[in-house]
C-alpha cells in the first residue's frame, strides 16, 4: 500500500464493543499505531468526549452514533459497523458530512442460517419445553406433538442472503421450502416463491423471518397475520425485534395457535449484561429466547473483523468506497507515480465545472478521474502528477458546496 499523505501512525482509530482481535491486528500490521480498543459500548456523553480527535470509529450494534456525535466529529473520515446493520448510526448526518459508513452485511449469514435450522428442529421436537421440565426434575418422556422436520413446509419471509442460505440448508434436511419477498428473487434448489404473504402463512408449518426493520415491516406478524397461519405452526424471528407484535404473538402461544417460538431479537434489548432482560415470552412453553446472538459465532466475528477493517483501511489509504452506505461507491486501483485527490461535495449543479476550472488553471495533468453521486452528495477522485502544486488542494477546499477534500498519496 502506498504511503498516505497523512501519517497513518497519527490517525486515531477507536474500536468499541470488543471488536474481534483480527481487526486490531489488521490495523496494526497496516501501520495504524494510534489505536484504542475498548470491550464495551460508550454512551453518547462518553463518546462525545472521545470523538473530536478520532479519524476512524469502529462499533458494533450498541453504540449509538447520534446527530450530536456526527456534528462534533470534525476529523472523522469513516465509521465501521462490525455487524450487519447501520441503524445505530445517524446516516443522514454521516452522508451530509461525507463520512463513509461501512458494515458487513454478509459475513455472518451462515451463522444465522444454521441457528434457524437448529431452532426449527428443537421447536418441532419440543426440546425447549422438555429441557425446562428436566431442569425442574420433571421427566417428560413422550412423543405427543413432536415431529420430524422432514416433509414439513418451511416458509421463508425475506429471501435475501440469509433467507436463501436457510433455504439451501432446509432442503438438505428434507423440508419443502417456499418463500415470499417484496422483490422478485430467483429460487435456489427446489424452493418455490409464494404469490403473496397470505399464501405462505397458510401453507407453512415453520415460518422464519428475514426482513429489514422498516415502517413496512413493523408488526408484520400481528393478530391478523397470525390468524392466517396453520394451527400449531412454529415462528422464528432472527431479523428485527419490531417485525412482530409481541403481545399478539404471546396471545397466540397462550391459545396454542402457535406451537412454538424462537426469538433472538427484541424491541428493547439490555445495553449491557448488568441490565435485567424482560420479555413477554419468558416462562412460556416451547419458547427459545436468545440474546441477539444469531451472528455471534467466532467464525462470523472474525470474518466481520477482516471485512470491515479492510474496507476502512482501503477508504483511508486509496479513497475506495465500495461497500459504503453513505459515500457513493467507487472502486479505485492504485496508480503509480501519481497523487490522488478526493473531493466530496453536495450533489448540486456547477461543482464539477468549478473543480475542473481550478485544475485547468494550474495546468494539472489528470491521469484518471472517477465520479459517482447519490441523492445527497457527489464524490470525485483525481489521479494527478506528483508535481502538482499544493495550492490546487487548497483551492479545491474553497469550491462552493464542498464538504471535504483530502489527498491520500
Amino acid at each position: 500500500m502506498n504511503k498516505t499523505s497523512y501519517p497513518k501512525e497519527k490517525m486515531k482509530v477507536l474500536l468499541l464493543e470488543g471488536v474481534h482481535p483480527t481487526a486490531l491486528k489488521i490495523f496494526e500490521e497496516s501501520g495504524y499505531y494510534n489505536l484504542v480498543s475498548l470491550s464495551g459500548a460508550l454512551s453518547e456523553e462518553e463518546l462525545l468526549k472521545e470523538i473530536e480527535d478520532v479519524h476512524i470509529l469502529g462499533i458494533r450494534s450498541k453504540t449509538q452514533v447520534s446527530e450530536k456525535i456526527i456534528e462534533k466529529a470534525k476529523k472523522l473520515l469513516a465509521i465501521g459497523c462490525f455487524c450487519i446493520g447501520t441503524n445505530q448510526v445517524y446516516m443522514v448526518g454521516a452522508t451530509s458530512a461525507g463520512i463513509a459508513v461501512f458494515n458487513s452485511p454478509f459475513s455472518n449469514t451462515r451463522s444465522v442460517a444454521e441457528l434457524v435450522i437448529g431452532e426449527a428442529i428443537m421447536l418441532m421436537r419440543r426440546i425447549a419445553e422438555k429441557n425446562a421440565a428436566a431442569h425442574r426434575g420433571i421427566w417428560m418422556k413422550d412423543s405427543a406433538n413432536c415431529y420430524e422436520v422432514r416433509g414439513k413446509t418451511l416458509g421463508i419471509i425475506g429471501y435475501g442472503h440469509i433467507g436463501s442460505q436457510v433455504s439451501v440448508l432446509a432442503e438438505a434436511m428434507g423440508l419443502k421450502v417456499i418463500y415470499f419477498d417484496v422483490d422478485s428473487k430467483l429460487p435456489l434448489g427446489n424452493a418455490s416463491p409464494s404469490k403473496n404473504l397470505e399464501t405462505l402463512l397458510a401453507q407453512s408449518d415453520i415460518i422464519t423471518l428475514h426482513v429489514p426493520g422498516t415502517p413496512a415491516t413493523k408488526n408484520m406478524i400481528n393478530e391478523e397475520t397470525l390468524s392466517m397461519m396453520k394451527s400449531g405452526s412454529i415462528l422464528i424471528n432472527l431479523s428485527r425485534g419490531d417485525v412482530i407484535d409481541s403481545l399478539a404473538v404471546k396471545k397466540a402461544l397462550d391459545e396454542k395457535k402457535l406451537g412454538g417460538l424462537a426469538v433472538d431479537v427484541f424491541t428493547h434489548e439490555p445495553a449491557s449484561k448488568n441490565e435485567i432482560f424482560h420479555s413477554p415470552f419468558q416462562n412460556l412453553d416451547n419458547v427459545i429466547l436468545s440474546p441477539h446472538v444469531g451472528g455471534s459465532t467466532m467464525e462470523a466475528q472474525e470474518n466481520i473483523g477482516i471485512d470491515v477493517s479492510n474496507k476502512l483501511i482501503s477508504f483511508t489509504e486509496t479513497g475506495s468506497s465500495v461497500g459504503s452506505l453513505s459515500v457513493p461507491a467507487l472502486s479505485l486501483s492504485v496508480q503509480q507515480n501519481t497523487s490522488r485527490m478526493l473531493h466530496i461535495h453536495k450533489n448540486l449543479p456547477g461543482v464539477l465545472s468549478e473543480i475542473n476550472s481550478i485544475l485547468s488553471k494550474h495546468n494539472v495533468n489528470i491521469s484518471a478521474q472517477y465520479l459517482q453521486t447519490n441523492q445527497a452528495i457527489g464524490y470525485v477522485v483525481f489521479d494527478v502528477d506528483k508535481e502538482t502544486s499544493p495550492k490546487v488542494l487548497e483551492e479545491l477546499k474553497d469550491v462552493k458546496h464542498t464538504i471535504r477534500v483530502r489527498s491520500v498519496f
